[in-house]
């Protein structure tokens, strides 16, 4: 079978042949040979490039189907002459201009944002380690890696061991051992430990590349529920066109004879109608200027469609370190357990042996390794490094045995009651305790511990300061009816009284993660409490899926690697940039002052777009559903389509097109709640149907009295675009002074337009008489209460059909 060429591929076939060299772990490879493998074409390049090119930018808005459609139609009218009804064609070039200028205005602060936020790794070159990015690594390099890190490209181990997790490759969670001569693949991570590993396939070459151009065949990126409406709508409507354009056609031109200049013109109006030409403008450079502003506040947007996610949080997880406290901890007492065995120089030489031994990659490993800074001549056989099941790290000596630290209740496990009355009221206080242990025995990490072969030496009474901007963001969140949960590996009750100092709401109630032995116990805690201690990472990953089944919209905030497989399954995955390389990979948004403090600005940012571009699409929806409606009519019905595309283009521009764009950029900090589409035909459908049955009045009114077809036209006009103001006006509620200037000036330059002399003949309105005066004034008045009659049935269709919902019987989700 032929092989399918790509960029990647194509590359690779171009690179220069360098043999494989087995480089020393302790001197890795020299300058020279790094060089000759970049100029070979044996870096780490990513497979595609983080945004769109800007020439992929410009194919996209100008090549749309609708362009297309424009230009058609814009090329009929000008071949039966009607020049000035083409007009529309210049609101679609200022369109496509304005999408074009927004989207590159965009792309080009998110790729600064990137090469700020880019991944970097650290190798071994000549003998000395040193930190580079991760696309400047070449095949054979020596790099070097730690818990947290993410593994930037296929490689073996030459020395050490990790604990590499593979779920978000495989989807299997659980950690594996890697030690010399073990093979580790890109897109996993590392859990615990540290390694020097040969890289020996890199960018195209890689698993994980290999994986994502496999995904990318026929696959297109996902959307968001807003975008995946729009898509729809649009390709709906696309298909509607052409066979309702050629009907339309036929039936004003060979049945009512209108001839084909008027046949043509009302046709093209019909058409230009349903099309909403700037609804998915709006939406992109809405999104486009969100990821701008969310730059500017040093947050990086990997994914577009989480802005949206964002809009409709309304349950938000945090980590207790590093989110409600500060990262750094210190060790602030030490509390012997029994002098007489083990006294203070003891446990100080024990504590200083186990933590030079693991070479700490956490901060509470750092902070005992400072706080034991003396390290004895003690023989290491054996290491344990931290694991996150069983909370313990350990390490084996020759003649002295096994040292270890932990969690307290699960370092003793059934001998836990021995300490309980001295552990708890330090946890009561927002101490994280843990215990110093001899072991008779040999820990493995992978296992419990024996209790009965447990030496307890003392308490290390470690505490890390909450950070000065957390109650306030916590209350702002109280306030804006999102619930917080806090998920941590700590003790409950130390998490528990951090929570209650911050602010939490709720924070008092608290649940001990390892009583929850099943999923339905998850799914019950996730309802019933609010702060989770001596939770797993897998636990965290069940905690995030028992929330959404119970309908909610959730948010994961979290820096370490513990974090990853949460933060990868939350509806919207928020990591700190100071925290592990993996967090950073399966989140959406990085925070990349690693600020806690800046999560309302970025929510309230989700949630003033998102609520924007559904009050101003249903501006556009108006007019849309009105002539789809009245085409459909015209088709079945003998009559003419009663307006003409310069009448729209100025009625689209007065009370959709501008008006929608100043709309789109107000502050709205309302949650979004319900599905986007229904959201906006609830505000379109009411101006939507007044439109309809007003035009229709109108048709009947110009057969009975004998109006000519231009006065129907005028008459027609007036009335869409006095409903459009109207519509405006709903939509400006709550009125400010902005919104009450925006209003008024849409207002004020209609009725120039439509009273001017030269700007009437412009739009094709001619003057009325006296009886055709009082028609348009009789219909005018009937607008508003035809409006409110319509709105009113509607809400109440929509409140039997919500009651007739809340009867039937409920089914919970999972």
């Amino acid at each position: 079978m032929r092989r399918m060429k790509t960029p990647q591929t194509e590359a690779a076939d171009t690179r220069t042949p360098i043999p494989v060299v087995e480089a020393d772990p302790a001197q890795g490879l020299s300058k020279d040979q790094v060089l000759e493998r970049q100029r070979g074409g044996w870096a780490n390049v990513t497979v595609k490039g983080p945004t769109r090119t800007e020439k992929e930018i410009i194919k996209e808005n100008v090549f749309t189907f609708f362009n297309l459609i424009f230009l058609v139609l814009a090329a009929a009218l000008v071949a039966v002459g009607s020049y000035k009804d083409a007009t529309f064609i210049f609101i679609a070039v200022i369109n496509t201009v304005i999408g074009i200028f927004q989207e590159l205005r965009s792309k080009k602060t998110i790729d600064k944002l990137k090469l700020l936020a880019a991944s970097r790794g650290t190798v071994v070159r000549a003998g000395s380690e040193m930190s580079v990015p991760t696309d400047h690594m070449v095949r054979d390099d020596v790099a070097v890696f730690s818990a947290g890190d993410q593994i930037t490209a296929d490689a073996v181990v030459r020395s050490g061991s990790v604990q590499v997790n593979e779920a978000m490759i495989t989807g299997e969670a659980e950690p594996q051992e890697r030690g010399p001569g073990g093979k580790l693949r890109s897109g996993s991570f590392v859990v615990s430990g540290s390694c020097r590993a040969q890289l020996t396939a890199v960018g195209a070459d890689s698993y994980a590349a290999r994986l994502t151009l496999e995904a990318k065949k026929g696959v297109r990126a996902g959307q968001s529920e807003m975008m995946a409406s729009l898509t729809k709508l649009i390709r709906f409507i696309g298909f509607a066109l052409i066979p309702m354009g050629a009907i339309l056609f036929w039936k004003q031109y060979f049945v009512l004879d209108l001839g084909l200049t008027q046949a043509v013109t009302a046709t093209v109006a019909a058409l230009i109608g349903m099309i909403p030409e700037g609804l998915y403008l709006l939406t992109s450079v809405a999104l486009a200027v969100s990821m701008i502003r969310l730059a500017q506040k040093k947050t990086l947007a990997q994914d577009m469609n989480c802005i949206e996610t964002l809009a409709r949080v309304d349950v938000l997880c945090v980590d207790k370190t590093g989110t409600i406290t500060q990262p750094e901890m210190a060790v602030q007492e030490l509390v012997l357990l029994d002098e007489e065995e083990y006294p203070p120089e003891a446990v100080e030489e024990a504590a200083g042996a186990l933590f030079a031994a693991l070479e700490p990659d956490n901060e509470t490993g750092k902070a005992m390794a400072a706080r034991f800074a003396k390290k004895p001549a003690w023989s290491c056989t054996a290491r344990v490094p931290f694991s996150s099941a069983y909370k313990y790290s350990a390490a084996i000596f020759d003649r002295h045995g096994a040292v270890l630290a932990g969690a307290p209740e699960f370092v003793m496990g059934e001998r836990y009651q021995d300490l309980r009355e001295m552990v708890e009221p330090y946890q009561a206080k927002g101490y994280r305790v843990l215990l110093l242990a001899g072991y008779d025995g040999n820990p493995d990490g992978k296992t419990p511990l024996d209790g009965r072969k447990v030496r307890p030496m003392a308490l290390a009474l470690l505490s890390n300061r909450i950070r000065p901007e957390a109650p306030d963001t916590f209350a702002y969140f109280a306030q804006q009816g999102v619930a917080v949960k806090v998920i941590s590996g700590d003790n409950p009750r130390t998490v528990a009284e951090v929570a209650c100092q911050a602010g939490v709401e709720n924070g008092e109630k608290w649940v001990d993660a390892a009583t929850l032995q099943t999923d339905e116990d998850i799914y019950n805690a996730a309802r019933e409490y609010t702060v989770f201690g001596r939770v797993t990472p897998g636990q965290k990953r069940k905690l995030v899926k028992a929330l959404q089944k119970q309908g909610h919209t959730v948010a994961m905030t979290g820096d370490g690697v513990n974090d990853v497989l949460a933060l990868k399954d939350a509806d919207c995955g928020i990591a700190m940039a100071s925290g592990s390389d993996a967090a950073c990979h399966a989140a959406q948004l990085v925070l990349l002052d690693s600020n806690f403090a800046c999560l309302p600005q970025v929510v309230a940012e989700g949630r003033r777009v998102i609520n924007n571009i559904q009050r101003s699409a249903a501006l556009y929806l108006v007019k849309n559903i009105f002539s789809f409606c009245l085409s459909l009519l015209t088709i079945l019905v003998d009559m003419p389509y009663p307006l003409v595309p310069i009448q729209l283009s100025l009625i689209s521009a007065l009370t959709i097109g501008v008006p929608s764009f100043f709309l789109a950029l107000e502050p709205n900090k309302s949650r979004v709640k319900g599905n986007f589409m229904g959201n906006v035909l609830r505000e379109a459908l009411p101006g939507g149907l007044t439109d309809l049955l007003v035009i229709l009045g109108l048709q009947a009114f110009a057969f009975a009295f004998d109006f000519s077809t231009q006065v129907l036209s005028t008459l027609s006009a007036l009335c869409v675009a006095f409903i459009g103001l109207l519509v405006l006006y709903q939509v400006c509620k709550p009125f400010d002074w902005k919104r009450r200037a925006l209003w008024g000036l849409m207002a004020a330059a209609l009725a120039v337009c439509v009273s001017e002399p030269g700007l009437k003949a412009l739009f094709s309105l001619s003057a009325l008489d006296l009886q055709e005066a009082l028609v348009l004034g009789v219909f005018l008045l009937l607008c508003w209460p035809t409006m409110g009659a319509i709105l009113t049935a509607l809400g109440r269709t929509r409140r039997v059909y919500l009651n007739a919902r809340k009867k039937r019987p409920s089914r919970r989700a999972g």
